[in-house]
């Protein structure tokens, strides 16, 4: 599952990805640096993940990870193929969620795309050209629906209907995340841009940001059901070139208390509504990030398809009666390992071991 970083150009998206990655994504101070986007799987912080490990002697360690992907700068006017156009509307539409970067940073050497620093008016613009391109497309599908409607076939009506109330919340600025009374799967299949759940990042000046910016943007994340991180791309940027042992002391010499990469992470988590499980061993202790509701043999095809093919059983404990009693050993003498079959719904936390035979 991905994570679309979008914004208007100059607005810290390339600047954000090298943090995120520590890749060296191109930053420059012009419009339309990054033509492709850019992929990097961000590691997910997890102190759960170390405290498997120790307790397993583990000879590796592996975090689970969000992967981010790096789209161009959109321009006002891109849904009608200005700018770089619908090349990079179509990226967007591969994501299964948006991270919008609005400017919040003064810098009279990172050239404004706009006339003034306006985050709510950045963020229009972006919500804007989604809701054109997601006009469009519903156009034309309801254009292609109404034929067979008119013959009297009955999915074909129930699709006209539905499209027909989209169209119209398009045009009212309604975006298709806050529809209500649309069937799901009319917005599963049409996989509209603004149907994607959506985070808000406020890139900050370094120090404390400045609430007069920020408020807007946190009333409109509100209004939305939208997640909000506040951070300082530039300074988060240059922390991930300092040695991993480097990095505490200089947060802490910045006054950063919760580092915004790992808040940013989380909020991915929580945007994608995912859960993590865990496997523990000698050999590796491995996070795992799986959609909530996943079952049991669905989260052993995770790992690898011959593990669901073969499910037999899962021996599941959980993170907390670990931490509780301390030991591996402990939590079985409690009778706290279970052996589940392939419907049991794997819960954030759960350790697990999978027997399967193939």
């Amino acid at each position: 599952m991905e994570i679309g970083i979008v914004g208007l150009p100059n607005v810290g998206k390339s600047s954000l990805f090298n943090a995120l990655t520590g890749a060296a994504a191109a930053a420059e101070n012009f419009p339309f640096t990054t033509i492709e986007p850019n992929i990097g799987i961000v590691p997910l912080p997890d102190e759960r993940l170390q405290f498997f490990a120790q307790e397993w002697n583990s000879a590796k360690v592996t975090p689970s990870g969000i992967r981010f992907v790096d789209i161009a700068g959109i321009v006002e006017g891109a849904s009608q193929g200005e700018g770089l156009g619908n090349k990079f509307l179509s990226h967007i539409r591969s994501v299964d969620a948006i991270a919008h970067v609005v400017r919040c940073f003064k810098d009279e050497n990172v050239v404004n795309v706009m006339t003034e620093l306006n985050p709510q008016s950045a963020a229009d613009i972006i919500t804007t050209e989604l809701l054109l391109a997601d006009i469009q497309q519903c156009q034309t599908a309801l254009d292609r629906w109404s034929k067979k409607a008119k013959s009297g076939d009955k999915d074909s009506i129930v699709k006209c209907n539905a499209l027909t109330d989209c169209v119209k919340a398009f045009n009212d600025g309604i975006p298709a995340r806050r529809l209500a009374g649309i069937p799901p799967e009319i917005l599963n299949e049409f996989q509209f841009l603004t149907s994607k759940p959506l985070m808000y990042v406020a890139n900050t000046d370094e120090g404390t940001p400045d609430e007069a910016l920020l408020k807007p943007l946190r009333d409109r994340a509100q209004a939305e059901g939208a997640a909000l991180v506040a951070l300082c791309t530039k300074l988060e940027a240059e922390i991930v070139q300092l040695p991993p042992e480097e990095r505490d002391e200089y947060y802490q010499s910045a006054g950063i208390t919760s580092p915004g990469l790992a808040r940013l992470a989380n909020a991915g988590k929580e945007l994608l509504k995912l859960i993590c499980f865990f496997t523990a061993g000698p050999q590796e202790t491995r996070a795992w990030l799986i959609p909530q509701g996943t079952n049991a043999v669905k989260a052993a095809g995770k790992i690898h398809t011959d593990i669901e093919r073969g499910f037999i059983r899962a021996e599941i404990y959980r993170y907390e009666d670990l931490k509780r009693l301390g030991t591996y050993k402990a939590v079985q003498e409690k009778n706290l390992v279970t052996l589940e079959g392939k419907e049991y719904i794997m819960q954030d936390g759960d350790a697990a071991y999978f027997r399967f035979s193939v």
